[in-house]
């Protein structure tokens, strides 16, 4: 399908891709991995069209097109969601605005003249592209996705301007899938998606018809979908024939094998070069010393990249606390006549470490501020237990961050008093080596600074942590540090967060917070969903009982929402009832124009002379002949929809 052919491209005196090639079939479920500045977005960009190469092809079949999701910069405004996302489906909507322009064009027209037939005739084979193509399913395709994603049914009719950053993402991503081109392009998709709309878009896309390629640094996710890793690594594109694990595990065997190779030629070369310098001065080894000069020229020498220097940090020692962390009791919380939370007990203990999950907008944050004093409640109480220092990780924190310090400055004015070289190895684990660690707080990017912020709340002592997604701007290998030093840590911990391979290793609850109401799970993340799973088993099975209409409504994903069925019902009968009234007047005018055919071609003189005229007209009635029945049939169906959701909708009463 896609072919890149020893590409070879530098930015500068930075040598990004040293003669690469691979395939990308159609049917590829690739992760691509490397650290940051590999060019894993410049690789996009290549398969994009919106790069050159110095050298080498990228050769792309002519019936592939790509689509791309970016991780930023991603606005739309100026449409409801519904119409947004419908967008994605422009073939539908021209085929329709053309049948529309040319129905409204049939009442100006003569019925006997051969711009009628013709408009007739166009909008029969329109009307097949469109039954080709399901476009009555249209609507349902969009609310399935937008569901899936996590939009509600209030969600529909509101301008997309009112979505912030990450339900942006979700809208671009929702148009791509319903367009489905050949070849996805993701860039961290799941990055603003809570832990059941992962679940559901992994089960879109394991069964996507096209080739799909992931940059991200969820862990599980990739694992889960993924059975190719491309690897970028100092110019170089490593293909390994499996997920993100396997190729972990199979790049060390891979690594330990050209070191050995590495070794084995270096004796090679020390032999050789020890010959040469022994015999150099003899002229009866002249012959043979030459020889091997050139041969050792022509030697295509083996390169071993220095691996970065394994970096580790530790949390400063917890103090002791009592056994009582936090004590909720009938919690409420209301931004203006928003309710997110209703009233509710809760009590967390010494010991737990616990993930909080839910869908987004559900008040996940909310409830690690009002833990860490930084949100005051509308009702209820909130007890801190004896002794307990909570250190609070928030995004919004790198935005006060001191701009006029240093990176070092930051850490030590977080009461950070360990000597510089501690200082300089924990902003080693956040990706700040070298000079990085000299550089002003006002010269970094939003997710440096995010980091940085980081860094600094988790250097302080305190023997409760709150961490509000820690994990969005770090990549996997310092994700590993901070999973390795939280499961060293003395103290309790809180972390809203989506990253399952993260979490599962270092919690032992899970707190599930969703629309006023808020649940506890003993055991980790994996253990959660399992249990959410069977949840969502036995009340299909319930709904199944009870009422089959419920049954379907519930197995289209509608478990977290509960729609009304009555009101998707209703809103389904609409369109269709609108289209039977069209399709009954287009009836009414072939029928017409072919009474009118048949009273001319019943004249003794009409069939003398052999007229154009006379051949127009056979032709046109016969095309009717076949349109008339058609459309009977078209109407049946539509007829048969109406019935079959009136008695739906009669039962949902």
């Amino acid at each position: 399908m896609i072919t890149l052919d020893n590409i070879s491209l530098s930015y500068g005196n930075k040598l990004l891709y040293k003669e690469i090639s691979c395939l990308i079939g159609d049917r590829d479920r690739i992760s691509l991995v490397g650290p940051n500045g590999a060019g894993k977005t410049t690789f996009f960009r290549l398969l994009l069209g919106q790069e050159d190469s110095d050298s080498g092809m990228v050769e792309i079949a002519k019936h592939v097109n790509v689509g791309y999701l970016q991780q930023e910069h991603i606005v739309s405004h100026g449409k409801t969601l519904f119409k947004e996302v419908e967008s994605s489906f422009d073939l539908v909507l021209s085929l329709r605005s053309k049948i529309e322009q040319e129905e409204i064009h049939l009442d100006e027209m003569d019925t006997n003249s051969s711009e009628y037939a013709e408009a007739i005739d166009n909008i029969g084979a329109w009307e097949q592209k469109l039954e080709a193509l399901d476009s009555h399913k249209l609507s349902s395709q969009i609310e399935k996705i937008l569901f899936g994603l996590g939009f509600s049914e209030e969600d529909l009719q509101k301008d997309t301007g009112e979505f912030s950053g990450g339900w942006q993402m979700r809208i671009a991503l929702a148009k791509l899938l319903l367009k489905k081109p050949s070849l996805l392009l993701l860039d961290e998709p799941t990055n603003h998606l809570d832990i059941h709309s992962q679940r559901w878009l992994e089960s879109q896309l394991k069964r996507y018809e096209g080739a799909i390629i992931i940059i991200s640094h969820d862990q599980a996710f990739i694992d889960e979908l993924c059975t190719r890793t491309y690897a970028l690594h100092l110019g170089n594109l490593e293909i390994y024939e499996g997920n993100y694990s396997y190729y972990k595990k199979e790049s060390l065997i891979r690594r330990d094998l050209e070191l050995k190779k590495y070794i084995n030629q270096q004796k090679q070369i020390q032999k050789t070069e020890e010959f040469i310098e022994r015999f150099r001065s003899k002229a009866t080894k002249a012959k043979q010393v030459q020889s091997r000069i050139k041969a050792l020229e022509k030697v295509d020498r083996i390169e071993i990249t220095q691996e970065a220097k394994k970096v580790s940090f530790k949390f400063p020692k917890a103090p002791r606390s009592g056994e009582i962390l936090f004590n909720l009791e009938g919690l409420k919380k209301s931004y203006g006549e928003k309710e997110v939370f209703r009233g509710f007990d809760l009590r967390i203990e010494r010991g737990d470490r616990i993930a909080i999950v839910g869908p987004n907008g559900c008040g996940k944050s909310t409830l690690s501020k009002i833990l860490a004093k930084e949100e005051p409640l509308s009702g209820g109480s909130v007890e801190i237990g004896h002794k307990v220092e909570v250190a609070f990780f928030a995004q919004h924190q790198a935005n006060v961050l001191d701009p006029d310090l240093d990176l070092i400055e930051t850490l030590q004015e977080g009461g950070l008093s360990q000597n510089g070289l501690h200082v300089r190895s924990i902003l080693g684990s956040f990706l700040f080596r070298g000079d990085d660690v000299f550089k002003k707080v006002k010269v970094l990017s939003g997710g440096e600074k995010s980091r940085l912020a980081m860094a600094k709340i988790l250097c302080r002592t305190s023997n409760v942590l709150i961490l509000d997604e820690p994990t969005n701007h770090i990549d996997m290998d310092t994700k590993s540090i901070l999973q390795e030093a939280l499961k060293e840590y003395g103290g309790s911990y809180l972390i809203v967060s989506h990253d399952r391979h993260f979490l599962d290793p270092i919690i032992n609850k899970v707190i599930e917070v969703s629309q006023n109401e808020v649940r506890i799970f003993p055991g980790n993340i994996s253990g959660y969903l399992e249990e959410i799973k069977e949840e969502e088993i036995q009340e299909e099975i319930q709904l199944s009982k009870s009422s089959p209409v419920a049954s379907k409504a519930h197995s289209k994903g509608n478990l977290k929402e509960k729609r009304r069925i009555r009101s998707e019902l209703q809103k389904k009968l609409s369109p269709v009832r609108k289209k039977i009234k069209s399709l009954e007047l287009k009836i009414a005018r072939i029928e017409a124009r072919s009474s009118e055919l048949e009273n001319m071609m019943a004249d003794p003189d009409f069939f003398k002379g052999g007229s154009a005229e006379t051949t127009k007209a056979v032709q046109e009635h016969q095309k009717i002949l076949v349109e008339i029945p058609r459309s009977y049939e078209d109407w049946e169906r539509l007829e048969e929809q109406i019935k079959q959701m009136e008695i739906k909708l009669e039962a949902s009463r």
